[in-house]
Protein backbone atom coordinates (compact mmCIF):
# COMPACT_ATOMS: atom_id res chain seq x y z
CA UNK A 1 0.00 0.00 0.00
CA UNK A 2 1.23 3.25 -0.37
CA UNK A 3 3.02 4.60 2.29
CA UNK A 4 0.95 8.16 2.19
CA UNK A 5 -2.58 6.41 2.53
CA UNK A 6 -1.49 4.21 5.41
CA UNK A 7 -0.61 6.86 7.49
CA UNK A 8 -4.27 7.85 6.51
CA UNK A 9 -6.14 5.30 7.19
CA UNK A 10 -3.81 5.08 10.53
CA UNK A 11 -4.47 8.57 11.53
CA UNK A 12 -8.38 7.93 10.70
CA UNK A 13 -8.13 5.01 13.35
CA UNK A 14 -6.53 7.26 16.20
CA UNK A 15 -8.78 9.82 15.15
CA UNK A 16 -11.85 7.73 15.74
CA UNK A 17 -10.29 5.80 18.67
CA UNK A 18 -10.16 9.34 20.66
CA UNK A 19 -14.03 10.37 19.89
CA UNK A 20 -15.27 6.83 20.68
CA UNK A 21 -13.22 7.16 24.51
CA UNK A 22 -16.06 9.61 25.05
CA UNK A 23 -19.22 7.78 22.91
CA UNK A 24 -19.13 4.82 25.08
CA UNK A 25 -18.68 6.84 28.30
CA UNK A 26 -21.90 8.45 27.88
CA UNK A 27 -23.61 5.68 26.55
CA UNK A 28 -22.15 3.31 29.81
CA UNK A 29 -20.96 0.86 26.77
CA UNK A 30 -18.11 -0.90 29.18
CA UNK A 31 -17.04 -2.95 26.50
CA UNK A 32 -16.64 -0.09 24.04
CA UNK A 33 -14.23 1.39 26.87
CA UNK A 34 -12.70 -1.48 27.09
CA UNK A 35 -11.59 -1.31 23.16
CA UNK A 36 -10.32 1.87 23.49
CA UNK A 37 -7.34 0.94 25.93
CA UNK A 38 -4.66 -1.44 25.99
CA UNK A 39 -5.10 -3.37 29.21
CA UNK A 40 -1.61 -2.25 29.87
CA UNK A 41 -2.27 1.55 28.73
CA UNK A 42 -0.47 3.67 31.10
CA UNK A 43 -2.92 6.10 32.70
CA UNK A 44 -2.74 9.38 34.45
CA UNK A 45 -6.14 11.40 35.32
CA UNK A 46 -4.21 12.85 38.36
CA UNK A 47 -7.07 10.92 40.55
CA UNK A 48 -6.52 8.10 38.62
CA UNK A 49 -2.72 6.51 37.72
CA UNK A 50 -2.61 3.35 36.30
CA UNK A 51 -3.25 0.69 33.37
CA UNK A 52 -6.40 1.04 30.89
CA UNK A 53 -8.05 -2.13 32.19
CA UNK A 54 -7.87 -0.52 35.70
CA UNK A 55 -8.75 2.77 34.11
CA UNK A 56 -12.46 0.88 32.98
CA UNK A 57 -13.13 -0.38 36.04
CA UNK A 58 -12.60 3.25 37.57
CA UNK A 59 -14.44 5.28 34.95
CA UNK A 60 -17.47 3.08 34.37
CA UNK A 61 -18.64 3.04 37.51
CA UNK A 62 -17.51 6.94 38.02
CA UNK A 63 -20.11 7.79 34.83
CA UNK A 64 -22.95 5.87 35.55
CA UNK A 65 -23.34 7.40 38.85
CA UNK A 66 -23.89 10.63 36.82
CA UNK A 67 -27.50 11.52 36.42
CA UNK A 68 -26.32 13.00 32.66
CA UNK A 69 -22.88 12.85 31.16
CA UNK A 70 -21.45 14.28 27.68
CA UNK A 71 -17.76 14.28 26.20
CA UNK A 72 -16.73 16.24 22.73
CA UNK A 73 -13.21 15.83 21.88
CA UNK A 74 -11.99 18.64 19.19
CA UNK A 75 -8.74 19.52 17.69
CA UNK A 76 -7.81 16.12 17.58
CA UNK A 77 -3.68 15.99 16.03
CA UNK A 78 -2.16 12.65 15.49
CA UNK A 79 1.46 12.27 14.09
CA UNK A 80 1.86 7.98 13.19
CA UNK A 81 5.35 6.75 13.28
CA UNK A 82 4.98 3.41 12.27
CA UNK A 83 2.90 1.08 14.86
CA UNK A 84 3.01 4.06 16.92
CA UNK A 85 1.06 7.27 17.19
CA UNK A 86 1.50 10.55 19.27
CA UNK A 87 -1.83 12.64 19.74
CA UNK A 88 -3.31 15.88 21.27
CA UNK A 89 -6.96 17.20 21.77
CA UNK A 90 -9.12 19.03 23.11
CA UNK A 91 -12.21 17.23 25.35
CA UNK A 92 -14.96 19.35 27.16
CA UNK A 93 -17.41 17.11 29.33
CA UNK A 94 -20.37 17.90 31.52
CA UNK A 95 -21.70 15.59 34.54
CA UNK A 96 -25.16 16.32 36.02
CA UNK A 97 -25.44 15.65 39.59
CA UNK A 98 -28.58 16.15 41.62
CA UNK A 99 -28.11 18.53 44.83
CA UNK A 100 -29.35 18.58 48.16
CA UNK A 101 -32.52 20.00 46.64
CA UNK A 102 -33.17 17.52 44.10
CA UNK A 103 -32.47 20.40 41.28
CA UNK A 104 -30.28 19.06 38.37
CA UNK A 105 -26.69 20.28 38.29
CA UNK A 106 -23.63 20.27 35.69
CA UNK A 107 -20.04 20.59 36.21
CA UNK A 108 -18.39 21.09 33.04
CA UNK A 109 -14.90 20.18 32.57
CA UNK A 110 -12.03 21.47 29.86
CA UNK A 111 -9.01 20.08 29.20
CA UNK A 112 -6.43 18.27 26.56
CA UNK A 113 -5.77 14.62 26.57
CA UNK A 114 -2.15 13.92 25.43
CA UNK A 115 -2.16 10.14 24.01
CA UNK A 116 0.06 7.84 22.60
CA UNK A 117 -1.18 4.99 20.53
CA UNK A 118 -0.06 1.60 19.29
CA UNK A 119 -1.09 -0.72 16.59
CA UNK A 120 -0.73 -4.22 17.62
CA UNK A 121 -1.99 -7.27 15.09
CA UNK A 122 -3.27 -4.63 13.16
CA UNK A 123 -5.61 -2.65 15.94
CA UNK A 124 -5.04 0.31 17.20
CA UNK A 125 -5.50 1.59 20.92
CA UNK A 126 -4.59 4.27 23.55
CA UNK A 127 -1.25 2.72 24.98
CA UNK A 128 -0.83 6.15 27.68
CA UNK A 129 -3.21 8.85 27.67
CA UNK A 130 -2.38 11.71 30.22
CA UNK A 131 -4.91 14.30 31.15
CA UNK A 132 -4.55 17.62 32.24
CA UNK A 133 -7.57 19.77 33.31
CA UNK A 134 -7.58 23.15 32.30
CA UNK A 135 -11.15 24.90 33.64
CA UNK A 136 -14.19 23.93 35.23
CA UNK A 137 -17.22 25.63 36.04
CA UNK A 138 -20.72 24.60 37.23
CA UNK A 139 -24.00 25.86 36.67
CA UNK A 140 -28.19 24.76 37.38
CA UNK A 141 -28.93 22.24 34.59
CA UNK A 142 -31.63 23.99 32.36
CA UNK A 143 -33.04 21.26 29.78
CA UNK A 144 -36.68 21.18 31.60
CA UNK A 145 -37.45 24.96 31.72
CA UNK A 146 -35.98 24.80 28.04
CA UNK A 147 -38.07 22.05 26.80
CA UNK A 148 -41.80 22.72 27.87
CA UNK A 149 -44.52 20.99 26.66
CA UNK A 150 -44.99 23.38 23.57
CA UNK A 151 -41.73 22.92 22.43
CA UNK A 152 -40.86 19.45 23.61
CA UNK A 153 -37.18 17.89 22.65
CA UNK A 154 -36.15 14.53 22.69
CA UNK A 155 -34.12 14.14 25.64
CA UNK A 156 -32.56 10.79 26.72
CA UNK A 157 -31.88 9.20 30.11
CA UNK A 158 -29.44 7.23 30.00
CA UNK A 159 -29.09 5.72 33.57
CA UNK A 160 -27.62 1.96 32.68
CA UNK A 161 -25.64 -0.15 29.85
CA UNK A 162 -27.96 -0.96 27.30
CA UNK A 163 -30.31 1.43 26.04
CA UNK A 164 -32.30 0.65 23.25
CA UNK A 165 -31.24 3.88 21.20
CA UNK A 166 -27.50 3.53 21.22
CA UNK A 167 -26.02 2.20 18.15
CA UNK A 168 -22.83 0.07 18.45
CA UNK A 169 -20.30 1.85 15.50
Amino acid sequence: MDPQLQELLDKKACEELVVRYGRTQDWLDTPGQDSCFWPDADIDFGFFTGNGADWVKTVMPHEQAAARRWHMSTSVIIQVHGDTATGECYGIAVGSHRDGDGNLVDNMYGGRYLDEFEKRNGEWRISKRTYVLDWSTQFPNALDAMTPDEFALNILTISEPGHPDYRPL
